[in-house]
């Protein structure tokens, strides 16, 4: 008999503690969905405020570029982004159009040569990045993720640490907290750090946590700060 009961009762404990698992489980996938449901919105809305608030600085910049060698002063190239799918990457462009004439992949380096003189400035000011703006609008990308990368540095990432794609949760971002606090990344070891920043807002993102990253990076951007 009293076999019996504490057989039954470890039966329905067990039941309980797994029902208890699941609505624990349902519940935080609902919250995730919301808070990615609301970022979305929010990036969309920002973009397009965005894009009409720095609409005629865009086009200065894009003028200036132009007149400085005559070529298109939008950039594109590929990057590897959510889920692990590639994309056509915009920014306006701050090198020469020959900067990697053999096609192998260079990282820029500080006052790097290839740079033109307009883009040298709109660089090192991160002005270069209004265009991915559009990037955000199609929803390959969100205002605040990881820096997306080339397929040919993410394996040379991997090759270190394979947790890089552990990002491909996440859309890439126009904004990073590894960026404002890491800068450019022109060596490997750099780009192994940021990526370590990046794991650590993979596990700590918030709504919050945007927008504290946003305002910092608006302000030092504001404020003529290089980083």
């Amino acid at each position: 008999m009293d076999n019996t009961f504490l057989s039954s009762y470890g039966s329905l404990s067990q039941e309980v503690d797994q029902n208890h698992v699941e609505r624990v489980k349902r519940e935080y996938n609902w919250s995730r969905t919301l808070s990615l449901a609301v970022k979305r919105f929010a990036d969309i809305v920002f973009a397009l405020v965005a894009m009409a608030v720095f609409f005629i600085p865009c086009v200065i910049i894009a003028i200036a570029i132009w007149l400085e060698d005559r070529h298109n002063p939008i950039f594109r190239q590929e990057r590897i982004g959510y889920r692990g799918r590639p994309f056509m990457l915009y920014k306006f462009r701050s090198m020469r159009t020959d900067a990697e004439k053999d096609n192998h992949p260079e990282l820029c380096q500080d006052k790097d040569d290839r740079c033109t003189r307009i883009g040298a400035f709109i660089r090192s000011h991160h002005l270069d990045e209004f265009p991915q703006l559009w990037n955000v609008l199609k929803g390959e990308m969100s205002f605040v993720g990881y820096r997306p990368e080339r397929r040919f540095f993410i394996d040379q990432i991997m090759e270190h640490n394979a947790d890089y794609e552990r990002l491909y949760a996440l859309r890439p971002g126009l904004f990073s907290e590894a960026t404002l606090y890491n800068g450019y990344t022109d060596t490997i070891e750099k780009m192994l750090t940021r990526l370590d920043m990046d794991l650590d807002y993979l596990n700590n993102r918030s709504l919050m946590l945007d927008m504290k990253i946003i305002t910092k990076t608006a302000l030092s951007i504001i404020c003529g700060k290089k980083f």
